[in-house]
């Protein structure tokens, strides 16, 4: 009888299709039913720096926008940044992009060097800029008149950390490099390409390069220090390796927050289901970041090689949306694993609500 009565409700729909949905859990090489235009964008890593003619239409496929992020560079040169280029980019889209400034720490012996930064600053602010960004100059280039490398934690750093509070202005903090720059190069490494060509950022060939512990260290003081700032720590924090040293400091750190961008390698090479816990349980406070981006001029390139760059552009943000939103088998810069398969509601946050509310876009 009691089979009878449940088929009987069954047949007429009593039991909720909805929320067996929305208990389900994906099963290995299960795609959800979702596409690219499903969920809104925002790429809150991205480096753009010259304007294409098929940014609209490829934007507008993947319901994208992006945040222009600069970086200073230092080396034997001198310094060079991108802003003027990236302002120029958010000026003819506006409806694409969103802008990040960002200093560096030379000159800090000066009297009036936060001063300088300060004024610098309030300037790009004027002219778009929703965050700040700091790079690992911070502890493995930049050094002071005394000789030492300046840690993102330097008292003389505190008036600018005070300014950007005042300004509601919040910081992108690239601090530090993945573990992988204190060890052997490794070819089985995400990173092994990265550090075989940009040996200068491969801190096991110079011991004069304070340590990871020690960066990552200052770092942890510095968000300990301005508690009403909001920090977005790039690269999973330089922690990608282990969400779980992300996870405890998002646990000590309110202010904390972490975005994605380049380190997808080192999620895949960790258990997907540890990860998919992960991005639920800090679901809040996780962002999409990819650091895509050019560095030609349009001009400089034939036609046939702007197809070629969009089609690759498409085919890397196919890849991390397939590690995010589906469990088939993937593979993310050498890593084979399978997706994550992240609800809809999780999506939703780390691809858009979060970045829309850590700028205050809405």
């Amino acid at each position: 009888m009691k089979k009878t009565i449940l088929l009987l409700m069954a047949m007429l729909g009593i039991f909720s299709c909805k929320q067996k949905a929305e208990n389900a859990t994906p099963e290995e090489g299960q795609t959800m039913a979702m596409d690219e235009q499903t969920i809104k964008k925002i790429d809150v890593h991205a480096h753009y720096k010259y304007n294409r003619d098929y940014l609209p239409e490829e934007f507008k496929k993947w319901n994208m926008q992006g945040v222009l992020v600069d970086v200073f560079h230092e080396d034997s040169v001198g310094i060079t940044r991108s802003w003027d280029n990236y302002l120029a980019v958010a000026k003819a889209r506006p409806e694409l992009f969103y802008l990040c400034s960002g200093y560096i720490g030379t000159g800090i012996d000066a009297p009036d060097y936060a001063d300088k930064i300060i004024a610098q600053l309030d300037k790009e602010i004027g002219e778009g800029a929703r965050m700040v960004k700091v790079w690992k100059n911070f502890g493995m280039v930049t050094k002071d008149a005394s000789g030492k490398y300046i840690q993102i934690d330097d008292p003389r750093l505190q008036p600018i950390w005070d300014f950007l509070t005042s300004k509601n202005i919040p910081v992108m903090a690239h601090i530090g490099e993945p573990e992988q720059a204190w060890r052997e190069l490794d070819p089985t490494s995400p990173h092994y390409g990265y550090y075989k060509n940009n040996p200068q950022y491969h801190a096991y060939n110079f011991p004069e390069i304070p340590s990871y512990e020690t960066i990552i260290a200052a770092r942890d003081h510095w968000i300990e220090k301005n508690p009403n700032m909001k920090i977005l720590c790039a690269h999973l924090g330089s922690m990608s390796h282990n969400v779980d040293m992300v996870a405890e400091r998002l646990d000590k750190y309110p202010n904390m927050y972490v975005e994605t961008a380049a380190r997808f390698g080192d999620l895949a090479r960790q258990d997907s289901d540890k990860v998919n816990r992960f991005f639920g349980q800090y679901q809040d406070r996780i962002m999409f970041g990819s650091d895509f981006g050019n560095s030609v001029p349009q001009d400089q390139l034939t036609p046939a090689q702007l197809d070629q760059e969009r089609a690759d552009l498409d085919a890397d943000y196919a890849i991390l949306w397939k590690y995010l939103s589906t469990t088939d088998s993937v593979e993310v810069r050498g890593q084979k694993n399978r997706g994550l398969g992240l609800s809809k509601e999780v999506l939703e946050k780390v691809y858009y609500n979060n970045v829309a509310d850590f700028l205050k876009l809405q």
